[in-house]
């Protein structure tokens, strides 16, 4: 009889433990956890580790509920929190007597669960996947991604109801799946099967983030970031805080998606001060390793190959362009080339998508040193054109800022005959920026640029209070010399 009542004291104290203390079996061994299923690599690998457990009878149970309780004692081993010391939250249904209490602490201590609002914890409640998402979100620090930016294949997962930003985050990581292809079922209980292989699939998934700080350089926040990828699926960056209050950037998240290469670029301040405590450069590196994407950093001071863009648009076919220094040095006669529709720095379309007439409107050499240049472009016929390129180092990026600068040395302008012009005066000192003649009894003027600058000829005709009025515009880079002469009519009604 006292032995009877020794073993039914031990199973009841088993069954009463956290289910992360309760290993009797092999981990190989639960007869309830056959290879073939999709959560049996999980569960033998936490168990081996002591993260979970089995049952005194050899089996796991995967199809039971997990408690809210059991997740938390076995999140507290998976992230080795202290429980030491811990703070009493004072949950109603949580007194230290509680099996789980001091997991429940330090969880609820570095706010990664909370209660219910009437002062419950709910320890034997079963844990929902929603509940599920948002713990694991916060206990392994995992990317917060926007809501908007990441398509919701879920019916049932509004934004801004219950857990959502949450769960699109371990969606958005390959965590987890919906319940169906259009289901989450956030309200749903999750199995201890099903909690095993999301555990783990969360771990993995951290293992391959890598986090940057802004207490990293001492700085408080960043004030900006960014990154420069051929292929926008090499790698996320999602900002974050781990502010108290939040609302400020002082983390960024870099999740790797694919092998490659790219860059990534942090600042405190944007700006062209060389003082490297305001920002920081990095090549990305990502490889596969062991099966896992494996991101790393290398700070560098590098800037790269970046395309000047020349304005073609109206001219010929071009042939091809040589490169030179301002000195006349010559670089190549045969630079590579693109032709682009477009006049955006940061997208180079070809050009029948973006024009109807299948015209190319720019023309893109690249710059692979700061200086100053003249890119020779020769086009059907025989035509040249030279353009001025400057290229000045803006040290927090990884790209030249470039000038271009057409070489037009003259300019004309004919008014016409509808207005009855008089005399013109030049204002003082014109002639130091541009020479201006004018046909003889006629309205068209001239102007041959000389250096760097602005002026108006004011020309006064019979509509008085009216003026006509010429701007000439000359801009000089080394040799090349760009001059432009406009009416601008200033109407005094």
């Amino acid at each position: 009889m006292n032995r009877l009542l020794l073993v039914l004291s031990t199973m009841l104290l088993a069954c009463s433990l956290p289910v992360t203390s309760t290993l009797a079996a092999s981990p190989k061994q639960f007869i309830d956890v056959p290879p073939s299923k999709h959560f049996a690599e999980a569960v033998n690998m936490l168990a081996e580790r002591e993260i979970i457990g089995g049952y005194p009878d050899g089996t796991f149970r995967p199809g039971n509920s997990i408690t809210r309780g059991q997740a938390a004692a076995i999140i507290v081993k998976m992230i080795d929190l202290d429980t030491k010391n811990v703070k009493n939250p004072k949950f109603k249904d949580v007194t230290t007597a509680n099996g789980y209490y001091k997991a429940i602490a330090a969880l609820a201590e570095k706010q990664i669960i909370s209660g219910y609002g009437d002062g419950r914890f709910g320890p034997n409640d079963p844990i929902t996947r929603g509940q599920m998402a948002s713990i694991l979100v916060k206990a392994f620090d995992l990317p917060r991604y926007d809501f908007g930016s990441t398509t919701n294949p879920f019916v049932d997962v509004k934004r801004g109801v219950g857990h959502d930003p949450s769960i699109m985050s371990i969606y958005r990581l390959g965590i987890t799946t919906g319940t169906s292809p259009d289901r989450f079922s956030p309200n749903t209980s999750i199995t201890r099967g099903q909690a095993a292989k999301m555990l783990l699939a969360t771990e993995e998934a951290k293992s391959s983030i890598v986090t940057v700080r802004a207490s990293d350089y001492g700085w408080s926040e960043f004030k900006m970031f960014d990154s420069n990828h051929s292929e926008s699926a090499l790698y996320n960056a999602v900002q974050g805080s781990d502010h108290p209050s939040g609302g400020i950037t002082d983390k960024i998240q870099l999740v790797p998606l694919k092998e490659g290469e790219g860059t990534f670029r942090v600042a405190l301040v944007y700006s062209g001060n060389p003082d490297k405590k305001y920002y920081r450069k990095y090549y990305v590196h990502i490889k596969e390793v062991d099966g896992k994407l494996k991101l790393t950093l290398e700070e560098t001071q590098d800037f790269l190959n970046t395309p000047a863009i020349l304005d073609v648009k109206g001219k010929k076919q071009v042939e091809g362009v040589s490169l030179s220094t301002m000195d006349g040095k010559l670089l190549s006669d045969s630079v590579e080339f693109r032709k682009c529709g477009s006049y955006s720095p940061s997208d180079c379309r070809e050009a029948d998508e973006t024009d109807y007439e299948g015209k190319y409107n720019t023309v893109r050499v690249g710059i692979e040193k700061p200086g100053r240049y003249i890119a020779t472009v020769r086009f059907e016929g025989g035509e040249e054109i030279r353009y001025g390129l400057e290229a000045v180092s803006l040290t927090p990026s990884f790209y030249y800022s470039i000038r271009t600068l057409e070489e037009k040395p003259a300019a004309s302008v004919d008014l016409g005959t509808t207005h009855d012009i008089g005399r013109h005066v030049l204002p003082k000192d014109s002639e130091r920026i541009a020479t201006i003649t004018r046909d003889k009894g006629t309205n068209v003027f001239h102007a041959v640029g000389k250096k760097n600058g602005t002026f108006s000829i004011q020309l006064p005709y019979h509509k008085k209070p009216d003026l006509i009025e010429l701007v000439v515009h000359v801009e000089v880079m080394g040799p090349i010399i760009n001059t432009t002469i406009y009416e601008s009519i200033d109407l005094h009604m």
